[in-house]
């Protein structure tokens, strides 16, 4: 059924220049002893949380006391033939009851079959069959969770001959037609992008800009023939200026760095993520001048308009 889930992203509204960072296990210690600078919230691998009583469970919580928490999976494998998961969504929902997330997200992908998990993000042809079944599996993810979710669009290295549509027109489709969101991963589309002689900024322009309930920001890895999606180097100038381009277009939403090989130390990621911010803050800033500027601008003509008014009478 069409639009069976109201367009809500955020158990509570997102501040301005909201940043945030993948929690990671090597910044534990630091993050017990030190309060961020710039980091206002974390999102964690739902996989790495569920099922335990561990380490990590007792630092989520206890991080969570003071740090608005999304959750992130890579198993849903929403995209696969195969029935939903139940035990997995059970785990899931365990999960959110526990932590109250104010984003869960997963990916545009299928990640095995036949009780196999290749742990690997795999694409899914573009056809209005698998729209269906996406559309239907969402669905059926959504009410069980009792929320809307939020998907991310692929790092693509493959495409098939049989696609019957874009990506961008998958997505908004399978957002317009289950009420889910869109976690827009803006490295993904400068590695698509790049990888398929397709056009960025097209690719954002295709989006529907209603349905972004969050960004993700990763380095990639030159590979010579294509690019590859590593979250290993810091974010690369030209998706910083595909960022900007996005921000112009909707500035205020949940922003995160992504860093997950060769992970720096915690201060790093910081400043990493303070060059989002900042491109935020400048964007709203330039808005808000724009706007005064308009606004000064209705005040002139109107003063003048009246003077002439009077001068004639």
């Amino acid at each position: 059924m069409d639009n069976k889930v109201p367009p809500r992203y955020f158990a509570r509204p997102p501040q301005k220049f909201m940043g945030g960072l993948g929690l990671r296990s090597q910044h534990y210690p630091y993050l017990l002893e030190t309060k961020p600078k710039y980091c206002s919230w974390f999102e964690v691998i739902s996989e790495n949380y569920m099922e335990t009583e561990g380490r990590p469970i007792v630092i989520l919580e206890k991080l969570r006391q003071d740090f608005p928490i999304a959750l992130h999976g890579v198993s849903l494998s929403i995209g696969s033939p195969e029935p939903i998961n139940l035990e997995y969504l059970i785990q899931l929902k365990k999960l959110l009851n526990r932590v109250d997330p104010f984003i869960v997200s997963d990916h545009f992908c299928w990640t095995g079959a036949h009780s196999i998990n290749s742990h690997d993000l795999l694409p899914i042809p573009y056809t209005k069959k698998n729209l269906s079944l996406v559309i239907e599996k969402v669905n059926q993810v959504q009410d069980f969770l009792n929320r809307p979710i939020l998907l991310e669009n692929p790092s693509a290295y493959i495409t098939f001959d049989y696609n019957e549509m874009v990506e961008t027109s998958f997505i908004s489709q399978v957002c317009q037609k289950s009420g889910c969101g869109i976690l827009l991963d803006i490295n993904n589309v400068y590695v698509t992008c790049n990888n398929f002689n397709l056009n960025p900024f097209d690719y954002l322009d295709q989006i529907p800009i209603e349905k972004i309930g969050q960004i993700h920001l990763a380095g990639f890895t030159d590979m010579g023939s294509f690019l590859y999606d590593t979250h290993s180097n810091p974010v690369h100038n030209n998706v910083w200026r595909l960022f900007e381009y996005l921000m112009n277009k909707k500035w205020e939403v949940p922003v995160m760095i992504e860093w997950d090989d060769d992970i720096p130390e915690f201060d790093v990621l910081e400043n990493e993520l303070l060059k989002a911010i900042e491109i935020q803050s400048r964007v709203f800033l330039n808005i808000q001048n724009k706007i005064l500027t308009d606004k000064n601008l209705i005040l002139d003509s109107s003063t003048s308009n009246s003077s002439k008014l009077l001068l004639e009478s």
